[in-house]
């Protein structure tokens, strides 16, 4: 009968499985002695890496209340006109939509006929508000001046 083939690499996993039963034996016995542990860190208020565990005096307490997440609130910042100012740039009668220049930003914001009060043509000068659509902001409400 043929014997089992030990391998180079089956001998060195075994080898590895072996050494790592031994550190974990080690390390248990530390824990059982009351030897301090140096895997263990902890981080100052300044964001360094220390081995000394942080003062409990200076740990400074803070109401879940007084926790903001998130934007704030339109309330909270100044308002804005919602009525903006702006240039057709481009608009298709055809197809139905086009796109609006504002005046104050020269940014361009996508215009949809839904959202006409009255019929414009390039280069005509609006009144409009912006409203989230699914790809940003939207003209809504356009009005010519």
């Amino acid at each position: 009968m043929a014997r089992a083939q030990e391998t180079f690499g089956k001998k060195e996993r075994e080898k590895k499985r072996l050494k790592k039963r031994e550190d974990k034996k080690k390390r248990k016995e530390a824990r059982k002695s009351g030897e301090k542990d140096d895997t263990f860190v902890y981080v100052d208020e300044f964001g360094q890496l220390t081995d000394t565990p942080p003062d409990p005096a200076r740990k400074l307490k803070v109401a879940a209340a007084d926790i903001v997440v998130g934007v704030p609130k339109k309330e909270d910042y100044e308002e804005e006109d919602p009525i903006r100012k702006g240039k057709v740039n481009f608009y298709d009668d055809k197809k139905g939509f086009g796109f609006i220049v504002d005046m104050e930003n020269n940014e361009k914001y996508f215009c949809h006929v839904s959202g006409l009060i009255d019929d414009i043509q390039e280069n005509d000068k609006v009144t409009f508000e912006l409203e989230k659509g699914q790809k940003g902001l939207n003209a809504v409400r356009v009005k010519q001046q």
